[in-house]
């Protein structure tokens, strides 16, 4: 078995923290972290630093923050670090010339099981979808993102009640530890690899995760209700499903963000969106079935119970703005 792998491990959310931590913590070596630049966020747009580049600095890992990932200064960076490996855990796209330069190559934890929900957010995209299973993946890095051949994969359930962040942190737990384990094989030389394609059939089609934008967060009403809660909980906590309510009498408009919610079957009413308070809670009528909120939050104000939205806000006096 190989000994004192000179691994670089690149990431850059929570998410990728666990893996480092799981290969920090097992005592390998690890030479250098790569993440993100700081960036300004809140509102004073100070700069703020990733998440796995606050794990670096705590435990003395030295850190490279490229803006630039072809730039000739970053390139001779890493070819000094002299890296047996390198590890990607929730990173943007590199390079050949950065995957391909250590001997060993470079591997991928990917928050699905593939080749399905290959993507920027295979998490939300999974729940969304009402799959009942997703898992986690190992593979090497190709020249076209998340195709490469597999290392190792590990299912997950995906609970009736699932969110997003809740799923999100059982992946990255069992994540970190699938991580270790594909380390394990490569240091001892023991692995096989199988291609993405050995898995499909002709018939197979595969399901995609891009990028979430502000579009497929809105609801559309006219939708089934369990439809629509897997779009809730599949975007909850963040980026978060939303809609517009409209006044009755002034037509002022605005945004709703709805957190939380669970199911009925069949309708109060025939009129799609229609908002009803009863027996102190919030029901919206959907194409089929109807939709009970449980956690929101309206604009401008901070994220609550339905029961304490009712104290302070009349929805009696609003309709869904239907898309």
């Amino acid at each position: 078995m190989e000994k004192g792998l000179r691994i670089i491990f690149i990431g850059t959310p929570e998410f990728a923290v666990e893996s480092l931590r799981c290969v920090h913590e097992s005592g390998r070596n690890v030479v250098a972290v790569i993440t993100a630049p700081d960036r300004k966020a809140g509102r004073g747009q100070k700069l703020k630093s990733s998440a796995v580049k606050e794990y670096a600095l705590n435990h003395q890992i030295p850190i490279l923050q490229p803006t630039n990932l072809k730039s000739p200064e970053f390139i001779s960076s890493l070819q000094d670090l002299k890296a047996d490996i390198q590890i990607v855990v929730a990173f943007r796209m590199m390079p050949e010339v950065v995957w391909n330069m250590p001997r060993l190559g470079t591997f991928n934890l990917h928050a699905s099981l593939l080749p399905n929900y290959r993507g920027a957010a295979p998490i939300n995209w999974a729940i969304i979808n009402g799959e009942k299973e997703t898992g986690v993946t190992t593979f090497f890095l190709k020249h076209k993102i998340d195709t490469g051949d597999l290392l190792l994969q590990e299912s997950v359930k995906i609970l009736a009640n699932e969110t997003a962040g809740s799923l999100h942190d059982k992946l990255m737990t069992v994540g970190g530890q699938l991580v270790l384990k594909s380390l394990d094989q490569i240091e001892a030389g023991d692995y096989q690899l199988t291609q993405q394609k050995s898995l499909l059939t002709d018939s197979d089609e595969l399901k995609d995760a891009p990028k979430i934008f502000k579009a497929d967060c809105e609801i559309n009403w006219n939708k089934t209700a369990l439809e629509i809660d897997q779009q809730i909980r599949g975007l909850s906590p963040f980026p978060a499903a939303w809609t517009t309510l409209k006044h009755l009498e002034t037509e002022k408009q605005l945004n709703l963000k709805i957190l939380k919610t669970s199911t009925l079957v069949g309708q109060f009413s025939t009129i799609t969106g229609e908002i009803i308070v009863k027996d102190k809670k919030i029901h919206i009528n959907c194409g089929i079935g109807i939709l009970i909120i449980e956690e929101l939050q309206l604009e401008g104000k901070r994220r609550m119970s339905a029961m304490e939205a009712l104290n302070g806000f009349n929805f009696a006096n609003y309709k869904i703005q239907l898309k």
